[in-house]
């Protein structure tokens, strides 16, 4: 599957405090953007989603380019990846309700 653009703003007001002098992405915001693009992309919701992993490997600092693949399992959950120049970011599992 070609990559999803995960774009967080360089001015993002979770850099204010995460951390001061010394800002990277928290763990959220990636994971609140990459949820959003997966229940885009697959017609999902995220109203009662289901997240069974994930696993922070490095960290994200700003305005650095994120960006995101994912595929479906055969048990109906959604496997992804969160990338980066420097590799993998994040990784996990999540199940989707279908939307109505």
């Amino acid at each position: 599957m070609t990559p999803i653009s995960l774009p967080i703003a360089a001015d993002h007001p979770a850099f204010a405090g995460h951390f001061p002098g010394t800002p990277i992405v928290p763990g959220v915001v990636l994971l609140d953007a990459a949820l959003h693009a997966i229940a885009a992309a697959t017609g999902g919701s995220l109203h009662a989603c289901q997240l069974n992993s994930v696993k922070f490997l490095q960290p994200v600092a700003p305005a650095m380019a994120v960006s995101l693949v994912y595929e479906k399992t055969a048990s109906g959950s959604i496997r992804f990846d969160i990338l980066a120049d420097t590799g993998k970011i994040a990784s996990g599992s999540v199940l989707l309700v279908d939307a109505a």
